[in-house]
């Protein structure tokens, strides 16, 4: 039987915190406890300003624990695109913030002394068609040309130096995308808060929030709360209480499995450089070695929007095969997923509503964005000119029908598979 629990909690168990005394007042309250929260709960306490923290779940329990812990900071858009959408000044600002919030995250583990298994090793990212070959070829050109990133394509002759399999038709290969452990960096991140001066209250869900007095009335589980600003980072996991965001971000379920533990014999024929990976599929995956470097962690998109059945796991295990034939009959140790949070810019986003500001809508890529959005929130509420960000304009738009749960997600998921599998064909 394939434990449901993420793999990330057995290095790093989620912990209920203590119950403190709920404040009546505070300069500032952030609704949720994950990497975005945590983020602007410490950039505003290290400048003096009171912030209490809440979430419905224990700290972490949402998509800060169970995601693949590869900082890519990925845009779901190129630039062509990004360009005939918001402008190629946008765009263009985009694109460099992304690596700016890489760097910064780099720096912040650093500085804080976070142990969370922390490698910068590069990312392998594989050509699902010939055709794709030729765009991660011109996108890693552009990344070295504009932006100064190590990066290079890599051809289907050479792709073995970089992964032992044969499925992809070449990719490419940047070196500014590393990995760690995601519940690891949220515990480092947690504690770094904590010592700013924040209280954290996990369990204890805000049920609405009222602009009164020219602050905010915050009603939550065990208590109302008088602030002067709200932040909310509730991204994939926004309830009831927000029903306004929850017209705006898609949640969509992101499952990962785990392998047994494979001889380092076979770890070093299917991953000799210990790289972060993804590809080019329609359903793209994304996977990765664990930190110890003794099995693989394998996502993709889940496709399902309740209960927890077994045919995503499977549709992993298939997808695990195709690229490495010699795990077909792998066993697997754990199966899990978490909520991301699409909208339809398809960027993270900043932007503020009646004076609440948000940071959501990272798109998959939290890793790197959540921590970065968060301190850019905070900043913001401090009046401080460092807050300003090329992901800070117009909220994005309403999802026609959404009511907090993506019941077209299962039609979603079937469309980009035909489209795989036509594709694949195509290509063969």
């Amino acid at each position: 039987m394939t434990e449901r629990d993420a793999y990330w909690w057995q290095a790093a168990p989620l912990a209920s915190e203590p119950q403190r005394p709920v404040a009546p007042s505070c300069d500032v309250v952030v609704v949720g406890a994950g990497y975005t929260g945590l983020s602007a709960a410490m950039t505003l306490a290290r400048a003096g300003r009171s912030v209490q923290v809440f979430d419905r779940l224990r700290p972490g329990e949402g998509a800060s624990t169970r995601n693949g812990g590869i900082t890519s900071g990925n845009l779901r858009l190129s630039r062509a695109e990004m360009v005939r959408r918001f402008g190629e000044a946008r765009a263009d600002a985009v694109l460099a913030e992304a690596k700016a919030a890489r760097e910064d995250l780099y720096a912040f583990i650093d500085r804080e002394g976070i142990d969370c298994d922390f490698a910068l090793t590069g990312r392998f990212a594989g050509a699902a068609t010939p055709g794709d070959y030729d765009g991660l070829a011109r996108e890693a050109e552009h990344l070295h040309r504009s932006l100064g990133i190590e990066a290079h394509a890599v051809s289907r002759a050479e792709q073995r130096r970089y992964i032992g399999t044969d499925y992809y038709h070449g990719g490419n290969v940047r070196m500014d995308i590393g990995g760690l452990h995601p519940a690891k960096f949220h515990a480092g991140m947690l504690r770094v808060a904590q010592a700013a001066g924040a209280t954290i209250h996990g369990e204890t869900a805000v049920l609405g929030i009222r602009a009164e007095g020219g602050g905010y009335e915050v009603s939550t589980a065990r208590g109302t709360v008088r602030a002067g600003h709200v932040i909310v980072g509730t991204n994939g996991y926004t309830d009831t209480a927000d029903r306004w965001l929850r017209r705006r971000l898609v949640p969509v379920r992101s499952r990962i499995i785990a392998t047994a533990a494979l001889s380092p014999n076979l770890m070093g024929e299917l991953m000799p450089t210990r790289m972060m990976y993804t590809e080019t599929r329609r359903l793209h995956y994304y996977y990765r070695p664990s930190p110890d470097g003794t099995r693989i962690l394998f996502g993709g998109r889940d496709g399902t929007v309740a209960g927890d059945p077994d045919w995503p796991t499977a549709n992993l295990r298939r997808a695990l095969a195709d690229i490495f034939p010699t795990l077909a009959d792998v066993d697997l140790t754990q199966s899990w997923y978490g909520y991301v949070a699409m909208n339809r810019d398809m960027i993270p986003r900043l932007f503020t509503r009646r004076g609440v500001r948000y940071a959501a809508g990272y798109c998959g890529s939290g890793v790197v964005w959540a921590r970065w959005a968060g301190q850019k929130a905070a900043l913001q509420v401090m009046g401080d000119q460092a807050g300003a960000s090329a992901l800070d304009f117009r909220a994005p738009g309403f999802v026609p029908l959404l009511n907090g749960k993506a019941w077209f997600m299962p039609g979603v998921f079937a469309w980009l598979s035909l489209q795989d599998r036509l594709a694949a064909r195509r290509a063969a």
